[in-house]
């Protein structure tokens, strides 16, 4: 497998890298212990997460995957420096004060994700939402602080457009505070707006990596889901809904002629055009099989023609 340069991080990462939001959330631990294992047997070392997973599921409170993670870690006795972790601070826990990105909350939540994680460092710390009541400078400085001490060793951003990555990074050099090193923006071959162009060729100028989510589309570009019926039974319904179009119905079209020509899933397409893709390090996605994760590596290790990624390109963009 040919790993990747995380933009400036040093880190080198495989060119996937693994969703944690199903832990605890669509399979419960002892699953997301075999998945696990099946992604370290595979060398899909990079595995992302928050610390609000997964307070999607009734009865969680958030922390669950963090918890999760650790506990595997713990209990296979695997080294930590053989797994990279991605977790994230910001979003709401549902109590007075446990959310945002100020100095305050970022301190204590890089404790409470180190007591769930069963570790004295996180790899990559992400802001995981915009916070407009928390000014760039004082997030970059409690960043700073934890950096320092080498409780986190590379800091990212979610969901930042063009012009609030801009103005952070331009906060950071004015102050000499550190940069955000990595983005992880919404992006596959439907949803493509937020992050071509502008958001784009700020990251390859500024050396910073990109790491995608919703990168299967929740679950679309898989092909699964073609029909209001499909949808029945799904816990992603409210996040499809807006793919079955004449547009969806494009791209899948596409996906499956590539994927008919290379004996390959459409979900295995899908990432290898995302892998592909000028500017990103690597796509996010989860898996809830060993199955899916052994998918993953076909994925990885699938080669589009030129003429295959283009046609691609070329239907995503018609409306």
């Amino acid at each position: 497998m040919q790993l990747r340069r995380l933009g400036s991080t040093g880190f080198v990462i495989p060119p996937l890298v693994f969703g944690g939001n199903v832990f605890c959330w669509t399979i419960n631990e002892k699953e997301s212990f075999t998945i696990l294992d099946a992604l370290y047997d595979n060398c899909l070392v990079a595995i992302d997460t928050p610390d609000v997973y997964s307070s999607l599921a009734a009865g969680n409170r958030g922390g669950e995957s963090e918890t999760i993670i650790g506990n595997w870690l713990t209990k296979h006795s695997i080294a930590r420096d053989k797994l990279i972790i991605f977790t994230k601070v910001g979003a709401d826990l549902g109590s007075p004060g446990k959310r945002g990105l100020s100095a305050r909350w970022i301190i204590n939540a890089v404790e409470d994700s180190f007591q769930r994680l069963q570790t004295d460092y996180i790899d990559l710390y992400f802001s995981h939402w915009p916070d407009i009541n928390t000014p760039y400078e004082e997030t970059l400085n409690a960043s700073d602080k934890r950096l320092t001490t080498g409780k986190i060793r590379a800091i990212g951003a979610s969901k930042l457009d063009a012009g609030q990555l801009k103005t952070a990074l331009d906060v950071a050099n004015i102050q000499n505070l550190p940069r955000y090193q990595v983005l992880q923006p919404e992006y596959n071959i439907y949803d493509r707006a937020a992050f071509d162009d502008k958001l784009k060729k700020l990251c390859i100028k500024e050396n910073i990596g990109v790491v995608t989510y919703y990168s299967l589309a929740s679950g679309f570009l898989t092909g699964k889901y073609r029909r209001q019926r499909d949808l029945n039974n799904s816990l992603r319904k409210s996040d499809i809904n807006k793919y079955l179009n004449q547009r969806g119905e494009r791209i899948l079209k596409a996906l499956q002629v590539v994927s008919d020509a290379h004996q390959a899933t459409l979900a295995e397409v899908a990432l290898a055009w995302l892998m592909a893709f000028n500017g990103i390090t690597a796509p996010i996605a989860s898996a809830t099989t060993v199955a899916q994760v052994e998918s993953f590596v076909k994925a990885i290790n699938l080669t589009l023609t030129k003429a295959q990624f283009e046609y691609i390109d070329y239907e995503s963009k018609l409306n």
